[in-house]
């Protein structure tokens, strides 16, 4: 169910949701409780407080209209009037009662069953337990209460609310005109737990409904958001099964800039890479095909010449030798690609040590100095300082060296010139190797560093060169953090430099050449 990312980010959303929905309900649940019930209370004391004002404006009222009967029944019709349209914005059971807890009015009016139940001898009804009361009347105070008003709920009259009730107390003072005397009364405001909590169940119905249209807005928007990511992913798939099976000509169009994006673009990068990478490695075992088979039919051809007797016996010698020749090219060539193999594997490591980069040109030249007479090649050495000290692997370098001289030696015309220099500037040195030889296309420059390249499609393999000189050189200046390059001009001349770190140290023993 869950295998695709798809699914599992359905899923994920939705459970999120729902989490954080039932976790906001619940929060909210417990707090609108006591808000729903502070906010009831505060409505009735408000109404308290308003229906204390008007009792003293009715009983004014009331005692001045002493002699008119029907003025007194109008004014507590009036008043009877105010009590009920407070009970019903209360949703509450209004009494007033006097400080000796006799209800005076009731709205609505008490059934007949409690009426009954509570009416003294003299025909008022009278709360029957003083803690009904005596604390509120003790002064003007409020008095805040939940449950079943000390039994008094519990009867069957009231049965259909449920006998846990929200009771608010509210004690005053009022003036019989003309008596001059202070009196204390209370209105007490009755509303059934049922209905202080319906403002919460109806919050509550609003919630889940905004909840449940929520989830389904949600769940389209993941649905939506969800296919944008997958849809990718799965276009970045598909495109892997293809380049698997070998094909690297397919490419992922994604104009994000996002994560997505970025991932599409090293993919992309990555498809590229490998193609060059399949092209390096077809060109690499046609090219080492083409290295290996050449010399070694031309040994076969020689031996089977000098075996069948048509190579005449003082014939023989010489094409043993030329057999000799194309052995060793050989095994240079299989020397030179493993030592390139390990290199690029990480499996060499080099010997830092300090030493003087002149004394090994100069050992290098001499090297190579059979060379250079043959085709009457000037060399020129323009050494910045009499000794300059580097810290490098010293073999490596030489190599490095060898290589470079021997190419401009290949590539140097007779009598031609080879300029070899060494400069340093602040913590590094430069090394540069020039001929004015052929010199190499500017488009072909960047290709000289692979194996098997050669600028002179048209040179025969008289050199014994393998092809992998300059790959070796730039490998070795890369394991040693270096740089270099290639400045060149068809017809003028090609000129390698490469940098080293500089010694800080200049009392050290000479190095020397490897054999």
């Amino acid at each position: 169910m869950f295998k695709s990312i798809f699914s599992k980010l359905i899923t994920v959303f939705i459970a999120v949701l729902l989490f954080s929905f039932l976790l906001a309900g619940i929060t909210l649940y417990y707090f609108l409780d006591g808000f729903v019930t502070n906010e009831k209370v505060e409505a009735l004391e408000e109404s308290g407080e308003a229906i204390s004002r008007i009792y003293q404006f009715y009983v004014d009222s009331y005692i001045n209209n002493f002699e008119s009967t029907i003025a007194r029944m109008l004014i507590q019709s009036q008043f009877m009037s105010f009590l009920e349209m407070y009970s019903k914005n209360t949703n509450s059971l209004i009494w007033l009662v006097d400080s000796n807890g006799r209800i005076m009015f009731s709205v609505p009016d008490l059934p007949s069953q409690v009426k009954t139940e509570l009416r003294d001898p003299s025909g008022n009804l009278q709360l029957p337990d003083q803690r009904q009361y005596e604390r509120v009347m003790s002064g003007p105070t409020t008095v805040k209460e939940l449950g079943n008003f000390y039994g008094f709920f519990k009867n069957e009259a009231f049965a259909r609310y449920g006998d846990s009730w929200l009771t608010v107390q509210k004690s005053f003072k009022y003036n019989m005109l003309g008596q001059n005397m202070e009196m204390i009364a209370a209105v007490y405001l009755h509303t059934p737990v049922p209905e202080v909590k319906k403002a919460r169940t109806e919050v509550l119905k609003l919630f889940a409904l905004s909840g449940m249209v929520s989830a389904a807005v949600s769940a389209v928007l993941s649905y939506i958001f969800s296919l944008r990511i997958t849809k990718p992913l799965m276009e970045i798939t598909n495109a892997a099964k293809v380049i698997a099976g070998g094909d690297f000509k397919q490419r992922i169009k994604i104009s994000s800039n996002d994560e997505i994006g970025k991932l599409a673009s090293s993919f992309n990068q990555m498809i590229t890479a490998l193609q060059n990478i399949e092209e390096m490695r077809r060109g690499f075992i046609a090219n080492v095909s083409h290295e290996l088979r050449t010399p070694m039919t031309s040994i076969r051809g020689f031996i089977e010449g000098i075996l069948d007797g048509t190579v005449p016996p003082e014939k023989q010698k010489e094409y043993l030798e030329i057999v000799r020749n194309e052995t060793d090219r050989l095994n240079r060539l299989v020397n030179d690609l493993l030592d390139l193999a390990r290199r690029e594997a990480g499996e060499t490591k080099l010997n830092f040590k300090n030493f003087n980069i002149n004394e090994m040109l100069r050992q290098c030249i001499i090297k190579l100095e059979s060379m250079i007479a043959a085709k009457n090649i000037q060399v020129e050495a323009n050494f910045e300082g009499e000794d300059i000290y580097v810290k490098a692997d010293p073999d490596s370098i030489e190599r490095v060296l060898l290589n470079l001289i021997h190419n401009a030696v290949k590539f140097t015309p007779e009598r031609g010139t080879i300029k070899v220099a060494v400069t340093h500037n602040k913590d590094k040195v430069y090394v540069s190797v020039e001929d004015n030889g052929i010199g190499i296309d500017e488009d072909e420059i960047p290709m000289i560093w692979e194996r098997f390249y050669k600028s002179d499609k048209s040179r025969s393999r008289e050199g014994g060169g393998t092809g992998l000189g300059l790959a070796i050189v730039k490998n070795i200046i890369n394991e040693h953090k270096q740089e270099i390059w290639v400045e060149s001009k068809l017809g003028r001349g090609t000129k390698f430099t490469f940098t080293l770190d500089k010694s800080s140290n200049t009392h050290v023993p000479q190095i020397s050449g490897q054999n």
